[in-house]
């Protein structure tokens, strides 16, 4: 199944205009129970009717709760206001700026109910950056958190109109709304969000899902693999602009009619305390997250979580093995993409096994494929390549023809499958380092250096060298209790020889004060791969 679109209730046609060529799309699967949607339905609808009106639904840390009931009355006002005021129409893309808090989820729903187009950006994002968002999306008008407004202000929107609220325009605007909106009867299939990949590759691509694919990841990896309950409280750090954030912290807990602590910025030490004074029971972040908190020892204030997922990066083992010997927690790996909008490959509870990804999602399969598009055998490096309900449909990018091939996703990630049938990831496909004609998996090489107490966080890619090709070089933040000095690098050369083959060890070691990251908090490898090949100190 590929293009066999519904009439739109879109008036703005620019999304469907802008899908790609219909011989680029992924092959689409909808043979799990519960994927198979009508042809007409509103995701926001959808979401907000799980639950009854009077139960709880967003809370903050600084004690706000919104109930099912008050998150349906204010994003209807909000509609209201959009399509009265501002002339939204359906098609419409509106920008979204703000930190994980209710105003904004109600913004969210309500772009959502009139069929509008959600640009969800990170906070983080600077004016360049989200003047390029919005060249890429024409978006057509911006609802900004008013302590952030500054930046986006300075960016080139085009003139587009900026409403800001936080005690501030939309607030006092919506009170005179009615309270009741119908929402826009969308296809299934009609564009909902533009979600951008988070630039570690330089430009980003503005990814475009469905109706439909916002329900399809709760309805496969929360459902199969989380398994959430209507009592549960989730919480997390990735924001809503970031897809992981999206499902994990506000789609999931909403489908399964359940709550959600929604956390503005946290540092591991923060989310920790935040989790045992709520009484968190899920728990989304990432793996450099649960190893902090791990490396806390008070791992006491975790006792109320029953589920913590891990994503957006690849989780070390030792990490694994650490936060389950200290809190009996079985961490929850996946590998998702903005292109596929979440995780397509994890395992839980009995079926997980420690340095494994997992299996395929329920409703996706996978593949190891060679260059030429053919199955690789079991324990061989390959590409790896994805189909389910969701995939990857760039707006007009020519990146399409590449990301997506045969059918395929394909991921831009090393992996082996076992006999087994588990997925094992071994690095990007541009972080494999060949060195002397040997393979190097730089995230081996980063997990064998970060187990050593000097470590904070580390980061390993290719050097030239004029004898070997590339040479493995180690960026390292180092803990504050430890001085950056050659004896310590030598150190840690030596620690990586014992824990993996020596060939594989960091030939050069440089120290930093951080690494660079995207607004979403992956490493930008590609400026640390620039930065080495320049020789940069």
């Amino acid at each position: 199944m590929t293009r066999d679109l519904g009439p739109s209730a879109h008036l703005d046609t620019f999304c469907r205009d802008h899908l790609p060529p219909a011989g680029q799309w992924p092959e689409m699967i909808f043979d799990l129970p519960g994927t198979q949607y009508p042809a007409r339905l509103n995701c926001a609808a959808v979401l907000l009717a799980a639950a009854p009106p009077d139960r709880p639904c967003l809370l903050t840390p600084g004690g706000e709760v919104w109930t099912y009931g008050e998150l349906e009355t204010t994003s209807n006002r909000i509609a209201n206001l959009l399509t009265n005021r501002y002339g939204l129409v359906p098609g419409n893309r509106v920008l979204l700026r703000a930190p994980n808090n209710p105003w904004l989820v109600a913004c969210w729903f309500a772009v959502v109910k009139a069929g509008g187009v959600a640009v969800t950006t990170m906070p983080l994002l600077r004016a360049r950056e989200l003047s390029t968002v919005a060249e890429i999306a024409r978006v057509n008008l911006a609802l900004c958190d008013a302590r952030f407004a500054g930046d986006l202000r300075e960016a080139d929107l085009g003139g587009v109109p900026v409403v800001t609220f936080g005690q501030s325009t939309l607030d006092s605007l919506i009170g005179q709304e009615p309270a009741a909106f119908t929402p826009v009867d969308t296809a299934a299939d009609d564009v909902v969000l533009l979600a951008f990949t988070s630039g570690t590759t330089g430009r980003p691509k503005a990814t475009m899902h469905f109706h439909r694919d916002v329900l399809a990841i709760a309805d496969t990896f929360s459902r199969h693999v989380v398994r959430p309950q209507a009592s549960d409280l989730f919480t997390g750090t990735p924001p809503l602009g970031f897809t992981f954030g999206l499902g994990g912290l506000l789609v999931f807990p909403l489908r399964a009619g359940a709550s959600t602590l929604l956390i503005e910025k946290a540092s591991p030490d923060e989310l920790a305390d935040l989790i045992e004074r709520f009484s968190v029971t899920v728990c989304f972040t990432a793996p450099t997250a649960y190893r902090a908190m791990v490396r806390t020892g008070r791992m006491e204030r975790l006792r109320s979580l029953r589920r913590a997922v891990s994503a957006g990066e690849h989780l070390p083992e030792s990490t694994w093995q650490d936060f389950h010997a200290a809190t009996g927690v079985r961490l929850i790996d996946g590998i998702g993409s903005t292109e596929m909008l979440h995780v397509f490959i994890s395992a839980a509870d009995d079926d997980i096994r420690p340095g494994a990804t997992g299996l395929p999602v329920p409703g996706y399969r996978a593949a190891v494929l060679d260059e030429a598009g053919e199955p690789v055998p079991d324990g061989t490096p390959g590409r790896l390549a994805v189909q389910g309900p969701t995939g990857c449909r760039y707006l007009a990018d020519s990146r399409q023809a590449s990301y997506v091939q045969g059918g395929w996703n394909l991921t831009g990630d090393t992996y082996v499958r076992d006999a087994d049938g588990y997925y094992h990831y071994l690095a990007r496909r541009d972080d494999m380092i060949v060195s002397a004609g040997y393979n190097i998996a730089g995230p081996e090489v980063e997990e064998a250096l970060a187990v050593h107490p000097a470590v904070s966080e580390c980061c390993v890619v290719a050097a030239p060298d004029p004898l070997r090709g590339h040479v493995v070089k180690a960026y390292v933040v180092v803990q504050p209790d430890f001085a950056a000095t050659p004896d310590l690098a030598a150190e840690l050369q030596e620690f990586a020889k014992a824990r993996i083959a020596p060939y594989k060890y960091p030939r050069l070691v440089e120290f930093v004060d951080s690494l660079p990251r995207t607004s979403t908090g992956k490493v930008q490898r590609y400026v640390l791969r620039e930065r080495a090949a320049g020789g940069l100190a």
